[in-house]
């Protein structure tokens, strides 16, 4: 995660690195180091193809990455987002009272002026904007929540984080995060956990009390 320094540009990464290990470390600061580049820009194309290319650049580099790249505009609530293979977040909009799941292809997309929003350079990655109101969470997490096993060899998927999600409580991100990973170990039952589980509980706060 990170901010810019006038405090109203907020990124935040999640990315899934195959492997383990020194290899899975030095991506990690190669990441860091990009963000750090590009924590005064809002428009994010330029971090996602250098991400692109330079993330996996050295031999000793894992086979491959996922990641969700997504910049916050504090003063109009605009959310600016690029998946790079991730599973979609779950988006709470809190006006309608009801979870969705963040796609690029959202009908709620828009059109923000100036940002060369499209294909990036060197990719079939895009950026896609979506505005976020007061309340509305994001649950972003790695593909060891959506694709959990029952006992019965059954996989939660993403029909089945979307019905779980209905039943989430939103009062707080928190409330929501932790609400999701028990829904996760409720659907496992016996069966053991066989993948990480990252989850990032994000919520654009009431004007006045900050933005998260």
């Amino acid at each position: 995660m990170s901010a810019c320094s006038h405090g109203v540009i907020a990124r935040v990464v999640l990315a899934d690195v195959s492997g383990h290990g020194e290899a899975v470390s030095a991506a990690a600061g190669r990441l860091r180091d990009s963000l750090r580049q590009h924590v005064e820009s809002w428009d994010q194309s330029a971090l996602i193809q250098e991400l692109n290319e330079n993330f996996l650049r050295t031999a000793e580099s894992p086979q491959f990455a996922t990641a969700f790249v997504a910049s916050f505009y504090s003063d109009s609530g605009e959310l600016l987002f690029t998946n790079a293979g991730q599973v979609p977040p779950l988006w709470y909009r809190a006006a309608a009272r009801e979870w969705s799941l963040l796609l690029d292809s959202t009908p709620l997309s828009k059109e923000i002026v100036d940002l060369p929003l499209g294909l990036i350079a060197g990719t079939s990655y895009r950026q896609t904007a979506v505005q976020l109101e007061p309340r509305d969470l994001l649950l972003v997490f790695t593909d060891g929540i959506s694709e959990s096993w029952d006992a019965s060899g059954a996989q939660l998927g993403l029909d089945g984080l979307l019905s779980a999600a209905r039943n989430l409580p939103t009062e707080s991100p928190v409330a929501a995060g932790r609400g999701l990973l028990e829904a996760v170990a409720r659907f496992r039952g016996t069966a053991p956990q066989t993948d990480d589980e990252t989850v990032l509980a994000l919520e654009r706060r009431l004007p006045g009390g900050g933005n998260g």
